[in-house]
């Protein structure tokens, strides 16, 4: 794909699975709800269960671990008839602690693709999440350094963009958003009139995958690593 990035002077990027592992957890964490709810129902039963919990709650509790903290202790109630252990349920909020507290794994080529880029562009990180998680995750990967601020967003639609990028004065033409998520970092962007660059991640949340007919319809830059946007972007 040609692609001209001769414009861009703000660099905005995703946090999770962009600059660190976080979905891994989130998955791993799932199979030992899984077996710990075992006795009760079956495996496939448990994941549909509290995915349905995940998005019944996401206008109340919003992104980030302790959201889903919350959701599986809620579905090991509905699914237990609330008969589920105070054993079981302490085990649960351990394995959420456990997710708070995993040490932050960058992904390859993140720091030194942005030493790179810092001295020629205004790096930003726009996440969603939890805003007390998202500050001790970016501190202990030793980023902050690199970017000139960073925002915890409560959703990534177009208004939440647009928002933004206006009350920190960015001109859309000179924005440029990567991110892993198609439905987050790069279709609403691409909707605003601004560009993206989708670097996909291993494993990706049933909420944020969208169908191959958006994927094909949308006009963005699609790249392996992040160390490869350096081919498009002055250094």
């Amino acid at each position: 794909m040609e692609v001209d990035f001769s414009n861009i002077k703000v660099i905005g990027f995703d946090a999770d699975d962009t600059l660190w592992v976080n979905e891994t957890y989130f998955r791993e964490t799932e199979e030992r709800f899984t077996k710990l709810l075992e006795g009760f129902e079956t495996k496939n039963k448990i994941d549909q269960e509290l995915f349905k919990m995940e998005m019944q709650n996401l206008e109340t509790y919003g992104y980030g671990i302790k959201g889903f903290m919350l959701s599986m202790i809620e579905s090991a109630l509905d699914l237990s008839n609330n008969t589920v252990s105070h054993d079981i349920i302490s085990e649960i909020l351990d394995l959420g602690k456990k997710m708070i507290l995993q040490p932050v794994e960058l992904l390859d080529g993140v720091e030194e693709v942005l030493e790179k880029l810092y001295s020629n562009y205004r790096l930003i990180v726009l996440t969603k999440g939890d805003l007390l998680d998202q500050e001790r995750k970016l501190e202990k990967s030793g980023l902050s350094k690199y970017f000139h601020h960073v925002e915890v967003l409560s959703d990534k639609k177009e208004s939440n963009y647009k928002k933004l990028l206006n009350h920190l004065e960015i001109d859309i033409n000179e924005f440029l958003m990567v991110g892993n998520s198609l439905k987050s970092d790069v279709i609403p962007i691409l909707n605003i009139g601004a560009m993206a660059v989708h670097i996909p991640f291993h494993t990706t949340w049933a909420h944020e995958q969208v169908s191959q007919e958006e994927e094909k319809t949308n006009n963005h830059l699609k790249l392996n690593s992040v160390r490869d946007i350096l081919k498009y972007l002055s250094n």
